[in-house]
């Protein structure tokens, strides 16, 4: 039951429209959990732009609770998809260590099929596609724009390109590779690169938007500075935005200024691309 109403008053100001849930089987009949969030005063005779949110992790999992950014994102006009691909928490040991040496590989076909689920519900402009995320979210951003050329932008935020230059230069991948991918790059260094999104930068035509903090232990700066080096020097596009003083969490605690820069920043790429 309720047991405050602190929000009313801004509730009556705004339309927050809720997470519908769906489920789609993936390439091999696996059923993915996910969520759309539609823009507000939907029509479902309007074709749609529709931004494919990626989380974090891979352990992490996405639910029903508010999320201000896509809440953002929809009332800017698209369609939110979100969902808990292979690797995700929450569906047992199985599904969520489906990604052992796999990063990418095992998680690309279930993101795709919940796009093509929502293609098929007629309200989404398949031709008008984004795809954005952060720390694991933002590998699997690169991921995705090195693999298929469907999406027309892209944000990576926070993210990981090279994971044998990870290795060693944040606060956790050390033991998380170990436990994800298997091992120390000198004694396998093909699966390293194999999983390395950077490796499949010749292929990206997407224009990306790279955020990055300075201060961040988690993905180290060098992870976005490489990406970005190696797409300009292609003469893709490509933007890179550094954030000063801020870490790996800025998105949910960093300082205001930099939170509204970042949104703003999301909001204009896509504006501008999709």
């Amino acid at each position: 039951r309720q047991i405050t109403n602190l929000n009313d008053e801004w509730r009556e100001q705004v339309e927050l429209p809720d997470p519908e849930p769906f489920r789609v089987a993936s390439a091999d009949g696996v059923q993915i959990h996910g969520w759309v969030l539609k823009p507000p005063g939907f029509d479902p005779a309007t074709k749609y732009p529709l931004l494919l949110e990626i989380h974090g992790g891979p352990f992490g999992m996405y639910g029903e609770s508010l999320m201000h950014e896509f809440q953002v994102l929809a009332a800017r006009g698209y369609v939110v998809l979100y969902t808990n691909p292979r690797g995700s928490a929450g569906y047992g040991d199985e599904f969520a260590g489906a990604l052992y040496r796999g990063w990418g590989k095992h998680d690309l076909p279930d993101l795709l099929a919940a796009v093509d689920w929502a293609i098929g519900q007629g309200y989404v402009d398949p031709e008008r596609l984004g795809v954005l995320g952060g720390s694991y979210g933002g590998f699997m951003t690169n991921w995705v724009i090195g693999h298929t050329d469907r999406f027309k932008a892209a944000v990576t935020q926070r993210c990981l390109s090279d994971m044998y230059s990870t290795f060693g230069t944040d606060d956790i991948y050390f033991a998380a590779s170990e436990q994800t991918i298997g091992g120390d790059p000198w004694d396998d260094p093909d699966i390293y690169w194999e999983l390395s999104p950077i490796t499949y930068v010749d292929r990206i035509e997407t224009p990306l938007l790279i955020e990055h903090q300075e201060q961040d232990m988690r993905c180290p700066i060098g992870q976005a500075q490489q990406l970005f080096i190696a797409l300009k020097r292609r003469g893709k596009t490509v933007e890179m935005m550094l954030y000063p003083d801020e870490s790996h969490g800025m998105s949910r605690t960093g300082q205001p200024k930099h939170r509204i820069e970042r949104l703003n920043a999301i909001l204009d790429w896509f504006d501008r691309y999709v």
